[in-house]
């Protein structure tokens, strides 16, 4: 499967519409297209999934390695992949968009913010594509894509100025419809705000898709095609929780349980009991938007006497949360959580953490080994108010952890970290073996 690389000058420049732009525009043209993000976000694969029709694939050196992030871009389907970057180009010192785009060996296609400017469009494209070359990068910037362009003038402006060797792939015009809300996690959910296919349609007209099609090329495979660790299937069935409160889980990780195990999937805003199960998975997600809900449908509450009867709970920074005693949120409403956990969390105005992660076992673990490190991401406004006698399961060599030098509280059988680890760290295929019969 060809793919390339949508890399954008900075933040904020609008990577996330003009990837769901292209993955139309392609689609329109008769191309069957996998998306992919750069970096650890939940939100933007949500986006590419609305408009694609298939789940987003994860590709992030720090989470999963050079042959993980390989094995998970093979592992993909279609005929073309367009990877949406992190933050500028060059930026991220754990997992850039340009380590990602010089590990797969695929070109880049740079998003440039053209609303005030022409000339200054094709400096811009030049600098990012000789940067590349200075800081010892092996990554190629083929052209451009032009962000709030408009047609006539301005556009032919733009193109007479690119060198030869940038390619112009079309432009995405101003457009209000074209705005993804947002809120402190950064955007809404694609189920929740998804852009309407009239506007996205409308922009696709304004890029020249058979260009980008022939652009991409088939990236570097992987030194191994599996992960010879998890292989081998395991006798147990774990239950996810899959709803608006817990929605931030990457396809690998439901595929590592699929593959390995019997999947369950239960939402506790509605209220679904825990299914009959070895071990449960509360991924990340917005615990603080349905705190109510939550606490009035007795799914947590459940999963409390579950868990002290001996039921393994692991659970990822919302997961973490929803194992607390108690929410708070921002606007200082309290809600009674499972209970598992030693701990009442609390909301903030502004986040607490925001960064790749690294953590060492101090002890065999739920997800992990004496010793071992795993790597993962956290990003969230919450922090966790601990007992003093709770026990927990890693140090942070990296990243701020729950009191800054700790994360993964545990208790029963159960665990809850604000670190979020991908499935290629090896925790969940742990968590499957001893949770297994």
């Amino acid at each position: 499967m060809n793919g390339f690389v949508l890399g954008g000058v900075s933040s904020g420049v609008g990577k996330t519409v003009a990837t769901l732009a292209i993955v139309q525009a392609l689609e329109d043209a008769g191309y069957d297209v996998q998306p992919a993000k750069a970096g650890p976000d939940f939100i933007d694969p949500s986006h590419h999934e609305a408009i694609a029709g298939r789940p987003s694939r994860t590709l992030d050196l720090w989470l999963c390695g050079t042959d993980g992030l390989r094995r998970n871009y093979h592992r993909g389907e279609g005929d073309v992949c367009v990877v949406e970057g992190v933050m500028g180009l060059y930026d991220g010192d754990g997992s850039s968009t340009a380590m990602v785009a010089e590990a797969l060996d695929v070109p880049v296609v740079l998003v440039v913010d053209a609303s005030a400017g022409m000339e200054s469009v094709a400096a811009t494209a030049l600098g990012f594509r000789e940067y590349a070359s200075r800081i010892g990068r092996d990554v190629e910037v083929a052209g451009i894509v032009a962000q709030r362009a408009h047609g006539g003038r301005h556009e032919q402006g733009i193109r007479d100025a690119l060198p030869e060797d940038l390619e112009y792939f079309g432009r995405i015009p101003p457009n209000e419809a074209l705005e993804i809300p947002d809120r402190h996690l950064g955007l809404e959910m694609g189920e929740e705000a998804a852009l309407p296919r009239e506007a996205l349609r409308e922009a696709a007209e304004t890029l020249d898709a058979e260009r980008l099609a022939a652009l991409a090329s088939e990236p570097a495979p992987p030194e191994s095609a599996t992960d010879s660790a998890a292989v081998d299937p395991v006798d147990a069935r774990i239950a996810v929780a899959s709803d608006a409160a817990f929605c931030f889980r990457y396809p690998a990780t439901i595929e590592r349980f699929r593959e390995r195990a019997e999947l369950a999937t239960f939402s506790p805003v509605a209220g679904d009991p825990v299914p009959d199960c070895d071990g449960v998975y509360l991924p990340g997600g917005y615990p603080e938007l349905h705190a109510d809900e939550l606490e009035a449908a007795g799914t947590l509450a459940e999963l409390g006497e579950r868990a002290s009867e001996g039921l393994p709970v692991f659970g990822e920074c919302g997961g973490l949360m929803a194992m607390s005693r108690s929410l708070t949120t921002a606007d200082g409403e309290r809600a009674e959580m499972a209970g598992i956990l030693p701990a009442d969390v609390t909301m903030h105005d502004r986040y607490q953490a925001l960064d790749h992660v690294e953590l060492e076992a101090v002890a065999d673990g739920p997800t992990a080994t004496a010793g071992a490190s795993i790597r993962g991401h956290e990003f969230h406004y919450s922090r966790a108010d601990v007992d003093g006698d709770a026990r927990f399961a890693f140090e942070t060599v990296r990243g701020d952890g729950i009191d800054g030098e700790h994360d993964g509280l545990l208790e029963y059988e159960s665990l809850g970290t604000y670190a979020h680890v991908h499935p290629e760290s090896g925790a969940f295929d742990r968590f499957l073996e001893r949770t297994g019969h």
